[in-house]
């Protein structure tokens, strides 16, 4: 879930803007909930796992692995630009910068980069630095046709995963970048334009700083309400599980199939276990056309609750 804040933050930088219930209610009902903006939102999930699968196995973050990942979030083969004319233009249409533009000169910035990523003697610092430059020098290099900024910001992660800041990828930094995306795209040109790495460094540290902090306080708050639903539930029900919590903190929005599978019971017993919970005010049925779907009441309000209110 919490890689699923960060698709859906990192898209909005992009003008791909959803919500939380879009996204949850296409995890239950893709069939009948078929918004564009959702179905971006959860390529950039299944992105950023793909890449985290192929650092983790490898310890490594390379073009190859970077391809990959932008593959998977465009549904596309294309690799890294082959034609001449990308430029990056400003909201009245003016160029502001134009990226290489020369294939192999592309490739060749590309190696440097890998490089500079994966051979620590090659600049000793701090890793949370070492991101901040990398990320400059991607979004400038600009390599692909499309989703540059998105493909951008997961290797941000992915490189905190190879250098041992994070066990799994959920720093979602791109909250951060949301609410100050004006600075945002004022520093990364102020470092072509005027050489001001120092802003633009800060501006990430401070991203870091104030996301892991929030990431906190979320991965806390949905602690708490996981032990108080398994203490509530286990006092109550007989049919409580722990195959049960997990199923209702997995998915926001559950459905009779979901603990069907999860448990392994028939439908009419799942129909019965969340029926049951909907009178004990853990979840809220809904229904769509002709499927019903139950919100799990203090799980959405954690991930909600935060993000929503500031939109």
């Amino acid at each position: 879930m919490l890689a699923l804040q960060e698709a859906k933050d990192s898209s909005e930088i992009e003008n791909i803007v959803t919500t939380h219930d879009e996204l949850f209610k296409d995890d239950v009902l893709p069939e009948a909930f078929a918004s564009p903006a959702a179905k971006e939102v959860l390529r950039y999930r299944q992105a950023m796992r793909v890449g985290f699968e192929l650092v983790r196995t490898s310890d490594l973050l390379t073009c190859n692995h970077i391809i990959q990942i932008q593959g998977e979030l465009e549904r596309n083969n294309a690799g890294f630009r082959k034609l001449p004319g990308t430029a990056l233009k400003d909201g009245g249409g003016q160029t502001i910068y134009t990226p290489p533009q020369d294939p192999a000169e592309i490739i060749q910035y590309m190696r440097h980069l890998e490089r500079f990523m994966n051979d620590a003697d090659l600049f000793d610092a701090d890793p949370l630095i070492k991101m901040a430059l990398i990320h400059h020098q991607f979004e400038s290099i600009h390599p692909f046709y499309d989703g540059n900024g998105r493909t951008g910001r997961i290797v941000n992660v992915l490189y905190l995963v190879k250098e041992g800041l994070l066990d799994i990828p959920v720093v979602y930094l791109s909250k951060h970048i949301v609410r100050h995306k004006p600075d945002y795209y004022r520093l990364l040109q102020a470092v072509r334009e005027d050489d001001s790495w120092e802003d633009w460094v800060l501006y990430l540290l401070e991203a870091v700083e104030q996301t892991a902090g929030q990431t906190i306080t979320t991965v806390q708050a949905i602690k708490a309400a996981l032990f108080d639903y398994k203490q509530r539930i286990r006092s109550s029900y007989k049919f409580y599980s722990q195959d049960l919590i997990n199923n209702l903190f997995m998915h926001p929005y559950t459905k009779i199939e979901f603990v069907q599978r999860d448990l392994g019971v028939s439908r009419i017993t799942a129909t019965k276990y969340l029926d049951v919970l909907t009178e004990g005010g853990f979840v809220q049925k809904q229904r769509i056309g002709r499927s019903n779907y139950y919100v799990n009441l203090a799980l959405s309000a954690v991930l909600q609750g935060p993000t929503e209110e500031n939109q």
